[in-house]
Order: structure tokens, then C-alpha cells, then sequence
């Protein structure tokens, strides 16, 4: 995708080859900057503290934090120790712990002075899938658009939670990537994009992403979803996934669940959008098996924004004292999903339909 024309992707190698580039997410919507990470405890700095996040990208960053810490120390205590230690920097993006799995298989048999170069590769070849699997998802989410707009005068409104942009993933995205597909080719279409408390993900990066892209979206706060789909507001909702079960269940940014919930009630359609390497085929029941992280209380009581003079503030926004909690994710069951959007395709939030679409799944089982 594009910001101020120049084609752009949120994670490349340096161009010195010695470490890679990432957007500091961090400072977005108000600045655009990079971060060079030249080490392993670059890369975990840069998951842990959500300078990237999404879980496709994560699963990148991660892959090539692996590569990193190879050419630290490319010995075998050193792989299982990276591996180790970037799977701990977040528990819940199953890309992640794959793209870690992945990297790692590759490495195993190989002599150590070979490993370094042989992780980059394949760290590669890993982002440049994503880029393929997500304009693939574009297409076939598109086609759910198109076809909403046929039945209706005006734009289709399309409701979504969090950033599963191309800020979220290497480029297109993955709910955005249908958004992006359908305005490129003339469909109307505008976004109500949610605010996504407490990080404000969707205020500060989705809104980001579609002004850039001159897609018409509109800002909400977050309980205005139910209301918006009350009233006919919201045609479909579209949003990503960090882990989604071999049965369909969901799991995406904390306030998915209520959306769903929402949709349900209404009778608007709710999708999932995500790549091969979020679902997790070893679990059958998201909200019993998914490890839900808790991030730090402080994203809570604490907001920073831009002041009136062009600078920055942090401010405190609950009475002091008062506990909080603050789990970063929920878990949506298949049977709220109308269905999952994939590279492969678009298929019902079951097991059947995940292996109608991935049918060596079925041979591997």
C-alpha cells in the first residue's frame, strides 16, 4: 500500500543488509518513522511494546528476530533459546509460534555458519507469502461487498474492530484487504471504523490506513456498533483474527465478541478474515484453549495524544487507586461467524468448511 504515494510495506530488510526496518507503529497516526532492529532483543522489544502488531506481522517480525539471533550465535542452545524467548513476547497470535516453528525446522539440520543466512531466506519467503495471502483474501472478501451492493442504494457500510490493515500484516491487510479490493474497483463502500479501546488501534491506524487509501470511513466509539446495526447502519462486519480453531471459533482484539453478539441480533452478517497461518489446528474450543494475554494495566488508566500545540501528552483517565484489569483479546464461537474469509477462499466457521478449503488437513488428521 501507499503513504504519500511511495509504495510501502511495514517490515524490509536494511538496505546495509544488517538488520531490518520496521514502521514504529507506536507513533502513527501523527508520524510516520522507522526502527531499525539489528538484534533478537531488538525484535522482541519491538513485539513486546507493540512497535508491530498484527498477528501476520508479528509472525514476520518474529521470523526475522529468529534470523538475527542466528547471526549473534548461530548454535543450537541459541535456537532453542530464541525460539524460546520470542514465543514468550506474546501468547495469544498463533503466527507468531509458527513462523518460530517454521524458521527453526529449517535450521535444524544445517551447519551453524549457515543457519543465519538460511533464516533471512526463509523469513523472506514467509513475508512474501503474506503479502500473496492477503491480496488473495482482498479478492474473495471483495465479492461479499459487491454482492451487498447489489441489494442496496448508496454505499455498502461496512463495520470493523481494531487495525487487520496492511499495518497489521506485511501489505493489503486482511479486513481491510476486501475494503481496499472493492473501492479500487468502484464498489461504494464506507467503514465505520471502531475506536478499539484501550490502545486505539482503529482511531489511530485503521483511520490512518483508509484516509491515506481515500476510503470513506467514519470514527465511532466502541459501543456504538449495536446501535449503528439497530438502526440499518452497518451491512457486514469484517474483522481479523490473532487465532482462529480448527472448529471456527475466533479470537481478535477484546470487543469482538460483542460486536458478533450485535450482528447476531441484527441479522448483519459477520465475517473473519485471516491467512492460513492463523488457524490453529491442534484446538477445538477457543475460549477454553486460547491463551488470552493481559497486557499492563497502564494502557488503561492512561491515554497520550496530540495537545493544541503539536505536542504530546500522557494523561490519567481513571480515579486512582482503582484496580484494573486488562485482557487483550476475547473469543468469538463459530456460531456467531457467517464465515471465514481466507486466501483460499470463503467458507462457513466450521470444521467441514475449513476442510473444504484445506482438505490436506484432512489427510494429515
Amino acid at each position: 500500500m501507499n503513504i504519500d504515494g511511495r509504495p510501502t510495506r511495514t517490515i524490509t530488510p536494511a538496505p546495509d543488509g544488517e538488520g531490518v526496518l520496521v514502521i514504529d507503529q507506536t507513533r502513527l497516526p501523527f508520524a510516520v518513522e522507522t526502527r531499525l532492529l539489528r538484534s533478537e532483543q531488538d525484535a522482541a522489544v519491538a513485539i513486546r511494546t507493540m512497535i508491530v502488531r498484527g498477528a501476520p506481522l508479528i509472525g514476520v517480525t518474529a521470523a526475522y528476530g529468529l534470523a538475527l539471533a542466528m547471526r549473534e550465535d548461530s548454535s543450537d542452545p541459541n535456537l532453542d533459546g530464541a525460539v524460546r524467548r520470542l514465543t514468550a513476547t506474546r501468547p495469544t497470535a498463533v503466527n507468531l509460534a509458527w513462523a518460530l516453528a517454521r524458521v527453526s525446522a529449517n535450521l535444524r539440520g544445517l551447519e551453524p555458519r549457515l543457519r543465519a543466512g538460511a533464516a533471512f531466506a526463509e523469513a523472506g519467503r514467509i513475508a512474501e507469502e503474506d503479502v500473496a495471502s492477503c491480496r488473495a483474501i482482498g479478492e474473495h472478501g471483495a465479492r461479499l461487498i459487491a454482492d451487498a451492493a447489489k441489494a442496496k442504494a448508496g454505499p455498502v457500510n461496512v463495520l470493523t474492530h481494531c487495525n487487520a490493515g496492511w499495518l497489521a500484516t506485511v501489505d493489503w491487510g486482511t479486513a481491510l484487504a476486501p475494503i481496499y479490493v472493492a473501492h479500487d474497483a468502484g464498489v461504494p463502500v464506507h467503514v465505520w471504523v471502531d475506536e478499539t479501546r484501550p490502545r486505539n488501534q482503529g482511531a489511530a491506524l485503521t483511520a490512518f490506513e483508509l484516509n491515506a487509501h481515500g476510503v470513506p470511513h467514519t470514527v465511532v466509539a466502541d459501543n456504538a456498533g449495536g446501535h449503528l446495526m439497530q438502526h440499518g447502519r452497518v451491512d457486514l462486519c469484517i474483522v481479523g483474527s490473532d487465532r482462529t480453531t480448527a472448529t471456527g471459533d475466533v479470537c481478535n482484539k477484546i470487543g469482538t465478541y460483542l460486536k458478533a453478539l450485535a450482528a447476531r441480533d441484527n441479522g448483519v452478517p459477520f465475517y473473519a478474515a485471516l491467512p492460513f497461518s492463523t488457524i490453529d489446528w491442534t484446538l477445538e474450543d477457543g475460549v477454553a484453549g486460547i491463551p488470552i494475554e493481559e497486557r499492563d494495566a497502564r494502557e488503561v488508566t492512561h491515554l497520550t495524544g496530540r495537545t493544541a500545540d503539536g505536542g504530546f501528552a500522557t494523561v490519567e483517565v481513571v480515579s486512582p487507586g482503582s484496580p484494573v484489569a486488562n485482557p487483550a483479546f476475547d473469543v468469538t464461537p463459530a456460531r456467531l461467524v457467517t464465515g471465514l474469509v481466507t486466501e483460499r477462499g470463503v467458507a462457513p466457521a466450521t470444521p467441514e468448511g475449513l476442510l473444504g478449503l484445506y482438505p490436506e488437513r484432512r489427510r494429515a488428521a
